[in-house]
């Protein structure tokens, strides 16, 4: 009968959830429990099963090289993430209430390797408000580091912060289903590799394979990046950015030049062979979004050989706002962006608003460039881009501002095309912020 008892018990256990809490005076030899917690994500990562939850107390985890899971090639993989969840039940990394952890990488220097700080290689996983902080570049010639990286699916990394470095923010280097919510990227600046520039370091990098479908950047924002704030060159698979922002990106705090600079830089296949292309050039969608006083341009096709989808996009202050610069499809030569579409979009004090287009070969309706008489700063509450930096709310969504809201006697009003999204009025109104009617 205690055979039978003890079988039963087996069985039930893995039904119920388990916690585990780590902090910055913890102890691995201990039960990482809440009075006696681990000190490290990686032992924690032992014991954690499908539904199981680490909770990660606030204060400082100073990392050191000793903290390095795993090297492979030039990586040097400080928290590697191999254990998976499974459907309804995914395991947790998340701060302890309101807690506020921050993972400080800055002491962390192996020479000759890329530094990646977190690397979610299992699936089913949720990495929930944590901050990864001051992530290093050992390498002088050309290279990068990375804060987050994600080579999973079914992952979801909600209120993350990556600031601090000269680390590439975020990374979705493959896997399909993964949702990038509500994360910040920013005064990341690669000053050591290539002269110092900064030219690799992007807020949020988007570079999958063929097969690596359905993933989505939601409510991120990437600024003071000294490259570009979010980058898909080189991508096999198309990605959706919905009610993101860029700003400040190829720039210092100082505002001094550094890296591309562009706000959305989406698609593009820099110098890849015709015989490497994909078989099917993804098509980007990138929705209600706000590009402001980057260093390039606000919205950049970077010689995409197809189509990207723009709807309901707002752009201030870039060099350019909306550059469509295209390829041939036989790679012999840039051209005329071609087979966009561009919907609802707003685009004001851009030195250019639209730029390296073809016109005919793209659908483009009901554009503030498209109207008879032009726009100016006095059709918006706010043009000051610092509201872009207000901290967040309570639950993570982006701040409330001023910033590109037309005022109600503005002509972007009621005006725009029925695009599918959530609208308030008789008509969609241009812009990423509705209004919600006269």
């Amino acid at each position: 009968m205690q055979r039978i008892f003890l079988f039963l018990a087996m069985l039930v256990l893995p039904l119920f959830a388990a916690d585990y809490f780590i902090a910055p005076d913890g102890d691995d030899a201990q039960q990482g429990t809440l009075a006696k917690p681990f000190a490290t994500l990686m032992r924690a990562q032992k014991q954690v099963k499908p539904g199981d939850t680490v909770f990660v107390r606030g204060g400082t985890y100073a990392m050191k090289d000793e903290h390095i899971t795993r090297k492979e090639y030039n990586r040097a993989i400080v928290c590697w993430f191999d254990r998976s969840g499974m459907p309804g039940k995914p395991i947790r990394y998340a701060a302890y209430q309101d807690e506020k952890p921050v993972f400080d990488f800055s002491q962390v220097k192996p020479r000759g390797y890329r530094v990646h700080a977190f690397t979610a290689r299992g699936s089913w996983l949720r990495f929930e408000k944590l901050t990864i902080f001051g992530v290093q570049v050992t390498i002088v010639g050309h290279t990068q580091s990375i804060c987050v990286e994600n080579t999973g699916s079914n992952n979801v990394f909600d209120q993350l912060t990556m600031r601090d470095g000269q680390a590439i923010g975020f990374w979705l280097g493959r896997g399909s289903n993964n949702l990038v919510l509500n994360c910040d990227a920013y005064n990341n600046h690669d000053f050591t590799s290539d002269g110092g520039r900064g030219g690799n370091v992007d807020g949020f990098g988007f570079h999958v394979p063929e097969g690596c479908v359905n993933n989505v950047f939601r409510g991120c924002r990437a600024w003071f990046n000294s490259d570009d704030g979010f980058d898909s060159i080189s991508t096999s698979e198309a990605q959706r950015i919905e009610n993101c922002w860029a700003f400040y990106n190829g720039l210092s705090q100082e505002f001094k030049s550094l890296g591309d600079g562009n706000g959305f830089k989406v698609g593009g296949y820099a110098s890849t062979p015709v015989a490497q292309l994909p078989k099917k050039i993804p098509r980007h969608v990138v929705v209600k979004s706000i590009a402001a006083a980057n260093k390039a341009s606000g919205f950049y096709a970077n010689h995409q050989m197809g189509g990207i989808t723009f709807l309901n996009n707002s752009a201030y202050r870039n060099r350019c706002n909306y550059n469509m610069l295209g390829r041939a499809l036989d790679y012999s030569k840039d051209v005329p962006g071609y087979n966009h579409v561009l919907k609802n979009n707003v685009g004001v004090s851009g030195r250019r608003e639209l730029d390296n287009i073809n016109s005919e070969a793209c659908d483009l309706s009901h554009n503030s460039f498209d109207l008879k008489s032009p726009i100016t700063e006095k059709d918006f509450e706010s043009v000051d881009v610092k509201e872009l930096m207000r901290p967040r709310k309570s639950d993570g969504d982006l701040p409330d501002i001023d910033f590109m809201r037309s005022k109600k006697s503005s002509p972007l009003i009621d005006i725009g095309v029925d695009v599918g999204l959530p609208f308030s009025g008789k008509k969609p109104d241009l812009g990423a912020i509705e209004l919600g009617g006269r």
